[in-house]
């Protein structure tokens, strides 16, 4: 019977953070760039249950030997095994702002993905599929948090104003003049990167992900690439999550209460 306690107590708590998870989905479901996360449930590794009997061997000197009779497997539970963002090209949303940048994938259904490369404020090397730029004080291109944004050859991007163009292949002209080209990051198996917030990804020992070609991608000056969230999916499992959660719940309490019959009324001796 305790063993269905912890049965029960581990599909409650796999299910409250898949619901924490989906929450947090349909939170940024209106952030640009955001990438929904997708969760993987796993049943803990099941027990074989076997009986143990007694054989007596039919023999002058009577003995017996130990033997056994296969009762069946026993599950002990589930658990989250791992969380994994959905790489899915989002919807691009016009802004007819100078400053906003979205990345479209050339071959959508690819395993592989493009990112923005963007310098934090200790000097590292992130990802983000997040083009809401911005232009700072000093005239550099930044993220809506304050991270730099970084060119082609590693450096920032300076600008004089916000009257500047970007095409497709990721070039920054302002006047005439060429003033950069983005650092567009190509990354293989994007499964492999890790999730920071704000929509930042970075790799594993924080090196640096390849260039990637200008056939795989092409830079849309005034849009924003949408969160790839669907809504009304993201609603339907967190209440097959909450459903879920509510039923451990109702074998959890009837476990209980069996204990509690157990403990007060099956031992009791009546004086």
């Amino acid at each position: 019977m305790l063993r269905g306690f912890y049965t029960a107590a581990s599909g409650m708590i796999a299910q409250q953070r898949k619901t924490d998870l989906l929450t947090n989905n349909m939170a940024n479901s209106n952030t640009p760039g955001f990438k929904v996360d997708q969760s993987s449930m796993r049943a803990f590794p099941e027990l074989l249950l076997q009986r143990m009997n007694k054989q007596t061997v039919p023999v002058d000197n009577t003995f017996t030997i130990p033997s056994s009779s296969r009762v069946g497997a026993i599950n002990t539970g589930v658990y989250m095994q791992e969380v994994l963002p959905k790489f899915l090209q989002g919807d691009l949303q016009a802004t007819q702002n100078k400053t906003d940048l979205a990345l479209q994938d050339i071959n959508p259904d690819s395993a592989s993905t493009v990112f923005f490369s963007v310098q934090d404020k200790d000097g590292k090397v992130k990802y983000t599929r997040n083009g809401n730029f911005t232009l700072d004080g000093e005239g550099y291109l930044t993220t809506a948090n304050g991270l730099y944004v970084l060119g082609r050859n590693g450096n920032r991007i300076h600008l004089n104003s916000a009257d500047f163009s970007v095409d497709s292949s990721g070039r920054v002209s302002e006047n005439g003049t060429q003033a950069g080209t983005l650092g567009i990051a190509y990354a293989a198996n994007p499964n492999t990167l890790i999730k920071e917030g704000d929509g930042l990804f970075r790799v594993d020992n924080n090196t640096v992900l390849p260039t990637a070609p200008n056939t795989l991608f092409q830079v849309k000056q005034g849009y924003l690439e949408r969160s790839n969230v669907d809504v009304s999916q993201t609603m339907t499992e967190m209440l097959s999550a909450y459903r879920s959660f509510e039923a451990n719940q109702k074998v959890l309490q009837a476990y209980d209460h069996s204990m509690d019959k157990a403990v007060n009324e099956v031992g009791r001796v009546n004086g």
